[in-house]
């Protein structure tokens, strides 16, 4: 049976010699390849795709960060254009490319044209009538994973913000045990109804959790948290497999009429973009969630003899809930627990136990809300005695549920490691959870941070390397990746991860650990600028300054910092672990002790960093500390 061709765009030229190179993702001038960030590039694609039309600052925002972005996206929309003006020389005042037009958007206004390459169609195995149209629909493969929804609004990117500066990482070679990897793209919503978006979006996370248990051994598939940051984004799939560093990749849609469901979806090879297997399948809707369970399990057994995979694990428990709505509410809550915040952690709590209140029995909906409680103590000054216990009742509720759950599992060791100090049933617990998915990257990164704070670390770094080989795109295991080369003493690794992260979010908090490398490494002038220039304020603010200052021989700016401490104290409970990193750098080793031992009987999880974090190398010496070390189970 042959194999039909469409046309897929490659390029797109303006001006007299610009092209812009949609298949390599690059900028060129007379041939000559510009160097520019990711998100000015990301402006300049919207902008050329919507050629002559109005692109309003709002819809920049939504289709580059995603709805919900805390970050200030007017002065980074300013800096984009700014940066691509410069680029492109480009007069504000007398545009030959982009249009301003003040308090409503940008406009493209130069003549482009089109340039276009033949691309294989692979037949489908099943065929059945088309389905009327739900709206406009393009065959461009390379612009369909975003921009052919031009107009539908995204229900959830659950992607964290930016990524390209991480492809120095991602991109490299990278040992994988002989594993084939392959990556779900994000099934598009074909139905004109942003409303659906929960639909193609479980239907992404199904694929992805069926073919993870497929043969663990022998297929690693990319996380849901880096696949979804291609939801909206135009690039070609020998881009996308550079910078997931996968061999294949797995497309569909879903498109729903009177009644009716049609999911495409089909197999390609990256190397050479050969389509190996394609299907299509025509359901009744009357039961949507099942049908994803049902399609996805179809879909991966035949599949699976193609990419060299032939014995399936177990059956995966399913993402799904028997109630879309609460689903939905599920798929917010990843969302917000995601961003690594202390408002973001709240909303995610809050989604979901609206979840669990919609579905009583969804497992997975309490092992994420036992995850958010877990984490909130490290992000806010939420006492762990408040979070944890009520991280636990999620937890054990879930298992009880569903034991064979790993998110439940990695909830459960958390508590064991940061609140209980239970170092073995925390191993015990990362174990089972990866054990149940070898291909579940948070399992992988924090049972590697748990190696690390046992000061672990060839064990550590194999474990954060999978997780970041399973979620390449993740900001959170970049960061912790440079927390474990802080902790092994890596000064110089650490800071480049950190100044990574950062490069792509600014605020992220796991990489402001970056301070504390520079201080470590002796660079203390840079390290208080980071500090006092941090736009997350708070108690550990001061502590750094506190800290540095100390380090420099400032005792004035201790002083200012320790008062600024005390003044918080009054409004609040600051964690206690950082009154002591302060007294550390006052030089006052006994107050620094005294604070510890409150920061003890808090149970702060601050203190499982102190066998190996540096800042506390002026108290090792004193009987006291080593005290507390065996008190917190990390004598060994």
């Amino acid at each position: 049976m042959g194999s039909d061709t469409a046309r897929t765009l490659h390029s797109i030229n303006f001006g007299e010699d610009f092209e812009f190179d949609f298949r390599a993702y690059r900028l060129r001038r007379s041939g000559r390849v510009l160097k520019q960030e990711r998100i000015p590039m990301e402006v300049l694609a919207v902008l050329l795709e919507q050629k002559g039309q109005l692109v309003s600052r709002e819809h920049l925002v939504e289709r580059i960060w995603g709805k919900g972005t805390f970050l200030d996206t007017d002065n980074s929309i300013n800096g984009a254009i700014r940066k691509v003006r410069q680029v492109l020389k480009d007069d504000p005042e007398q545009p030959r490319f982009i249009q301003t037009v003040m308090g409503k958007g940008y406009r493209f206004i130069a003549p482009v044209t089109y340039s276009y390459v033949q691309t294989p169609v692979s037949p489908t195995l099943e065929v059945a009538p088309e389905l009327p149209p739900a709206g406009p629909v393009t065959d461009n493969r390379v612009l369909g994973r975003g921009p052919a929804l031009l107009g539908i609004a995204t229900i959830l990117i659950v992607a964290t913000l930016g990524y390209l500066q991480w492809s120095r990482y991602r991109v490299r070679p990278v040992a994988r045990n002989g594993k084939v990897m392959l990556a779900v793209l994000p099934f598009e919503n074909l139905t004109g109804d942003a409303s659906q978006d929960y639909f193609s979006d479980g239907m992404t996370e199904e694929m992805i959790a069926q073919l993870g248990n497929s043969d663990p051994q022998r297929l690693g598939v990319i996380a849901r948290t880096s696949v979804m940051q291609y939801k909206h984004n135009i690039k070609g799939l020998d881009q996308i497999g550079r910078e997931l560093g996968v061999e294949y990749t797995m497309e569909g849609s879903v498109r729903r009429d009177s009644g009716k469901v049609r999911i495409t979806t089909q197999l390609i090879q990256v190397k050479d973009q050969t389509h190996l297997w394609s299907a299509q399948y025509d359901r009744d809707s009357s039961d949507l969630l099942a049908l994803q369970s049902e399609i996805a399990q179809k879909v991966v057994s035949e599949i699976e003899p193609r990419i060299g995979v032939h014995e399936r694990a177990s059956t995966h428990p399913s993402f799904l809930s028997k109630e879309s709505e609460a689903y939905e509410l599920y798929l917010r809550g990843r969302y917000f627990w995601n961003k690594r915040t202390s408002e973001g952690l709240q909303q995610a709590i809050d989604y979901f136990q609206q979840a669990v209140s919609k579905d009583p029995g969804y497992s997975r909906a309490y092992a994420g809300l036992a995850e958010a409680y877990a984490l909130t103590g490290a992000y806010s000054s939420a006492p762990p005695v408040e979070v944890m216990p009520k991280a636990r009742a999620a937890a054990l509720r879930a298992v009880q549920l569903d034991e064979a759950l790993p998110e439940a599992h990695t909830a459960l060791a958390v508590i064991a490691q940061d609140y209980d100090w239970d170092w073995l049933t925390a191993g015990k617990e990362y174990r089972r959870a990866i054990q149940l998915n070898p291909n579940y990257a948070t399992g992988h990164q924090w049972y590697a941070e748990c190696l690390a704070l046992q000061g672990r670390f060839d064990e550590a770094f194999p474990e954060i390397e999978t997780a970041r080989q399973l979620d390449p795109l993740s900001l959170i295991i970049a960061a912790d990746y440079g927390a474990i080369f802080y902790f092994s003493r890596q000064y110089d690794q650490a800071i480049e991860h950190f100044h990574t992260v950062l490069d792509m979010e600014p605020n992220f908090p796991r990489a402001k650990m970056l301070v504390w490398a520079y201080a470590q490494k002796g660079r203390l002038a840079e390290a208080l600028a980071e500090a006092e220039n941090s736009r997350i304020d708070g108690p550990w603010k001061w502590a750094m300054i506190a800290y540095i200052s100390g380090r420099l021989g400032d005792q004035s700016k201790v002083k200012l910092a320790l008062d600024q401490l005390q003044n918080l104290r009054k409004q609040g409970t600051p964690d206690p672990m950082s009154f002591a990193v302060a007294y550390i750098g006052k030089g006052n080793r006994n107050q620094a002790l005294a604070w510890l031992e409150k920061a003890y009987l808090a149970r702060s999880g601050g203190l499982t960093a102190l066998k190996v974090d540096p800042t506390y190398d002026p108290l090792r010496a004193d009987p006291r500390f080593q005290v507390l070390i065996h008190r917190i189970g990390l004598a060994r």
